[in-house]
């Protein structure tokens, strides 16, 4: 199964390129996920919780940065985990560009996963529609971040202020608290009757046009 996903961020894109394989960073922003070890650079180990209905299925496994051009900043992320309680399986290659584009950056992220298990029985169409949601929930949770990060650069003061050369320095500013955001957990039945909600809106309001 394939998915492909694009969202804007208003930073510039070495800026964003870097934050996302920053995996102390991003961690926060995907949903039920916890890191474990970060083995190297590019090697590291976590878990992932999907609560389906009245159970928890909890995936354990290892991800690495198979590929990386900081030039083109592009880079290949490959994963694969097992059910801890159970005999299911995932895995997944996402493919990350990272662009200039209106002043900031567009992410574009192409994943291919298989998946094996309590999970896959929902079907492929409702899996779609899950994973759009997860991934744009983490894209929130990013630009949220990475814009934070960036704050517009200060006004230099006037001519003749203290803080320009008067005899008295300026006091310093306190430097601002910045939120750091993070995804919510993930409820894939929710999720599940609110893909349906919107298919039986579909169909019923096709009907009374």
């Amino acid at each position: 199964m394939q998915l492909e996903n694009s969202f804007q961020v208003s930073a510039p894109p070495d800026r964003v390129f870097a934050y996302l394989l920053d995996i102390n960073k991003v961690v926060g922003c995907v949903p039920g996920a916890e890191l474990s070890e970060v083995v190297d650079p590019s090697t590291f180990k976590g878990k992932v919780k999907v609560k389906v209905g009245p159970i928890t299925v909890a995936y354990s496994g290892t991800a690495r940065i198979s590929e990386r051009s900081d030039a083109d900043r592009t880079a290949t992320l490959t994963a694969e985990g097992r059910e801890t309680t159970g005999p299911g399986s995932a895995r997944a290659t996402a493919q990350m560009f990272v662009v200039a584009a209106d002043g900031g950056s567009t992410v574009r992220i192409v994943t291919e996963y298989h998946i094996a298990g309590r999970v896959a029985q929902f079907g492929r169409g409702v899996m779609e529609d899950v994973s759009r949601r997860l991934v744009n929930e983490m894209a929130t949770c990013i630009k949220a971040n990475v814009e934070t990060a960036n704050p517009p650069p200060q006004a230099s003061p006037p001519a003749g202020s203290p803080q320009a050369g008067g005899t008295q320095p300026a006091a310093p500013s306190p430097a601002p608290t910045v939120a750091v955001a993070t995804a919510r957990p993930v409820n894939a039945l929710s999720l599940m009757f609110a893909v349906i909600w919107d298919r039986i809106r579909g169909v019923f309001g096709g009907r009374s046009a």
